[in-house]
């Protein structure tokens, strides 16, 4: 199918062998199709991925990126100049003491335990909105706040827009006293995700201008994710799944609809027959809406076979399955 990343498609026949090993799929990174480059060495960090840049004011911008293991801190980088180093679980950041009305490229890069630095991420642009007069009058507390879970590790908030004379640039999620999500102006619901299971929550929603004036807290959200993951954290829905007959071997189609998040979903983890058959990790190119992906099945014809998947989220956390589906080989 078109969507094979490039590294498979290269890999051919490679990719088809080692696909199946001892009648069961294994992962392709297994059959030396990963990014160790051959050398034999632990490889640096990989780029990070989903990175995102929203004007925060006139004078900021914030800056969010998908978590990722083995990182030790994060670097990121307006044009070619590092401007914030963050520890390893943090992914997001305030870049401040910017200029109005001015357009800012930024990547981030990952750093190891041992020093070694990843290449850099794709770029991000934000373009801050103008400053215009001296203005000191913070928009109205954001109304109506609500929310509910979403599953162990996420929920769902919601408010109504704030009111502001020069207009509201951006909305700041509070956990507690901590900010931990950051959404444009125009934007009046979120997904928090990366919460710990059978925990109590308090959060609240503060708007901001461009001036960074910064409103009175939204009424506080008080949620108590369950005690265990429940399925329903964010997942993928709509999964298709097919079978088509490729050089002598047939090949498992999948199609599905990413699930909602705030941020690029740019890996999945598939599930055959009841364990893990293969991971599918996209780069730039990452679906934002309608996913597909083509698998090595084997030879046989006639044989079932039970299929589902699930995302791994933007701040590391796996979200939940999709519904699993059936598929028979061949005709």
């Amino acid at each position: 199918m078109r969507s094979i990343p490039a590294a498979l498609r290269a890999s051919g026949s490679l990719a088809r062998r080692c696909a199946l090993a001892g009648g069961a799929l294994v992962l392709v990174t297994s059959c030396g199709l990963g990014n160790d480059g051959g050398g034999g060495g632990k490889p640096p960090p990989a780029a990070p991925a989903g990175v995102t840049a929203q004007a925060g004011s006139s004078t900021s911008v914030h800056v969010m990126w998908n978590a990722a293991d083995g990182v030790e801190t994060y670097e990121v980088y307006r044009g070619g100049t590092k401007v914030k180093e963050v520890p390893s679980e943090s992914h997001m950041v305030d870049i401040t003491r910017l200029r109005p009305s001015t357009a800012y490229v930024f990547t981030v890069r990952a750093r190891d335990a041992e020093g070694r630095l990843g290449p850099h991420s794709q770029e991000v642009r934000a373009t801050t909105p103008a400053g215009g007069p001296a203005d000191s009058s913070a928009p109205t507390a954001p109304g109506g706040a609500h929310g509910e879970v979403a599953g162990g590790r996420a929920v769902q908030l919601g408010w109504t827009a704030s009111k502001d004379d020069r207009g509201v640039v951006s909305y700041d999620i509070y956990q507690g006293g901590t900010k931990v999500h950051g959404v444009g102006g125009g934007q009046t619901a979120t997904v928090v995700t990366g919460l710990r299971p059978g925990t109590a929550y308090a959060f609240t929603v503060r708007a901001r201008d461009a001036a960074d004036n910064t409103s009175p807290p939204s009424a506080v959200v008080r949620l108590t994710t369950p005690g265990s993951d429940d399925g329903r954290a964010p997942a993928p829905t709509g999964l298709k799944a097919a079978s088509h007959r490729e050089d002598g071997a047939y090949y498992i189609d999948l199609t599905w609809t990413a699930p909602h998040t705030d941020g690029v979903v740019t890996e999945y983890q598939i599930h055959l027959d009841g364990r893990s058959a293969t991971s599918l990790v996209y780069g730039a190119e990452a679906p934002r809406e309608r996913g597909e992906y083509s698998f090595y099945a084997g030879e046989e014809a006639g044989v079932r076979h039970r299929v589902r998947l699930r995302a791994k989220l933007p701040d590391g956390t796996w979200g939940g399955f999709s519904e699993e589906r059936t598929v028979t080989t061949g005709p």
